[in-house]
């Protein structure tokens, strides 16, 4: 099958075969007629399958008749990342170059008024994360009752981020009259439960198995002993960088801290290397991606902000520095590389105490990771536990520490000790002189573990800490304290004429 049997017109096979494709992937092939159709989608593929192309290169001609108007767009792509919109951005420019298609992209990270502007002039194509959106919408700069094609991309990516409730609030402001578009990359159960409220009727493309990496990637998984630190395996990582033909790699951390400590090591051993994650300024991470895609910089060292839906073209490694918590996390690193029929590596460096992890990857691929050994480094393997225990981790070996019980406290027990120090509240208030006329006892309640004047600071605060008086002598102090004017004492005296 080629791409002129989708139906596609011939101003968009032009800019196809400008980008040199010759041939439609299966998502490509299964989506596009359905799309033309005006059906709901349920799209889910691997990633590098070509998912953009599947919903763009219809979008351009379905929105190639008609005119937008001021701040009401006719299609919104919802994105999950900054770096992701922009590239769906550049594809709009790359296949639509024989349209005369207006596009917006509304992201943070840049200036909002600029793109306030770009909206009052009218848009056919809307791209933008969501909390960027609802803050140009909030202010009255937005208006999404003509959108007629709403893309909800890495439907997986937004649940992870936490942007489900923004989406929701935007799904509900776009006209019911639409057709709407979800894709992923994996299908856990809450994407199902997202589908059953976003979409009506939607048509199911699935061409892969959901949560599987492509055949044509070489996974390899060393383990290698740590002492508590990251040392042994920022040496294992320079290992392989040295032991590989490494084009270009992206080097994925877990926290953003860990970035900033790989990358400047690296960079200290002569590497060319820079850094990515989400708390740099958009302009910067913009430069960052120019830089790595023109091959001025070889490693990227990065967070998960780059491991969805970025393409660079002829990434040769994926280098997993941490192994993610979660399995999904694992497909969509390793389908940076070996995109578009390409062929690729991923190499990723575990300690022992990461089997938990693993084990968790291996079950969700459905094959176990080839082992590989590192020369000058002690081979090591994994922790045999596969089950996540309640409770906090050995710092040092990250295995989970058992949950102790506290021995649960007998009542007799516990009136026994109340007994016993009420009976000494009561026989230190005996030996106690009065004041005032009045013995200890009739005076108001003070506190039960006073000390005598003569006691030093110090005597004080080990009795503080030795004895813990009972809740039933911690009562406010009544009237003027300790002191009580004798006045006060005598009964009053009713003359005879009262």
């Amino acid at each position: 099958m080629t791409f002129s049997d989708l139906q596609l017109s011939e101003a968009v096979l032009r800019a196809v075969a400008d980008a040199g494709y010759s041939e439609p992937t299966p998502i490509q092939r299964e989506a596009v007629p359905y799309i033309f159709m005006g059906r709901d989608l349920l799209g889910c593929a691997q990633t590098g399958t070509g998912k953009t192309a599947s919903f763009t290169l219809p979008m351009i001609d379905i929105l190639a008749a008609g005119r937008a108007r001021a701040r009401m767009p006719r299609s919104l792509i919802l994105e999950p990342t900054r770096e992701l919109a922009a590239q769906v951005a550049d594809n709009f420019d790359t296949y639509g170059k024989y349209h005369k298609l207006s596009k917006a992209l509304i992201i943070g990270g840049e200036s909002m008024s600029d793109q306030i502007k770009v909206l009052e002039r009218g848009a056919d194509v809307l791209i933008a994360t969501p909390g960027r959106l609802i803050d140009v919408f909030d202010r009255g700069h937005l208006l999404l009752n003509d959108v007629k094609i709403l893309v909800i991309d890495e439907a997986d990516r937004m649940l992870d981020m936490g942007f489900i409730p923004d989406v929701e609030r935007i799904v509900s402001l776009v006209s019911r009259n639409r057709q709407t578009l979800l894709f992923s990359a994996t299908m856990p159960p809450a994407i199902r439960r997202l589908a059953d409220a976003f979409l009506t009727n939607p048509k199911e493309v699935v061409t892969a198995p959901p949560s599987t990496p492509a055949e044509n990637v070489v996974q390899e998984l060393i383990v290698v002993n740590g002492d508590g630190t990251h040392k042994a395996k920022r040496a294992a990582l320079r290992c392989i960088i040295d032991s590989e033909t490494v084009k270009n790699a992206l080097i994925f951390c877990n926290r953003k801290r860990d970035v900033g400590i790989v990358c400047r090591s690296l960079t200290r051993h002569g590497y060319n290397a820079a850094m990515l994650h989400g708390d740099m300024a958009q302009s910067a991470r913009t430069q960052v991606l120019d830089s790595f895609r023109r091959g001025e910089v070889t490693l990227l060292v990065c967070s998960d902000v780059a491991a969805r839906g970025l393409d660079i073209e002829d990434m040769s490694h994926v280098l997993n520095f941490d192994v993610p918590s979660s399995p999904e996390d694992y497909v969509h690193r390793i389908g940076r590389t070996a995109r578009a029929g390409r062929a690729g590596r991923a190499v990723m460096i575990a300690l022992p105490e990461d089997g938990i992890y693993v084990h968790d990857i291996e079950a969700l691929i459905g094959r176990a990771l080839p082992r590989r050994s590192l020369a000058g480094f002690e081979p090591a393997e994994l922790t045999a536990s596969t089950r996540r225990r309640r409770g906090r981790a050995n710092t040092r070996t990250g295995a989970p520490q058992p949950r102790t019980e506290r021995p649960a406290r007998s009542r007799s027990a516990a009136q026994n000790r109340s007994a016993a120090t009420a009976t000494a509240a009561g026989a230190e208030a005996v030996a106690q002189p009065q004041v005032n006329g009045l013995a200890e006892a009739e005076r108001p309640q003070v506190r039960a573990n006073a000390l005598s004047p003569g006691a030093t600071d110090t005597d004080r605060k080990g009795e503080r800490r030795r004895t813990r008086p009972n809740r039933e002598s911690e009562r406010a102090v009544v009237g003027m304290g300790d002191h009580v004017p004798a006045f006060l004492l005598r009964k009053p005296t009713i003359s005879s004429k009262g």
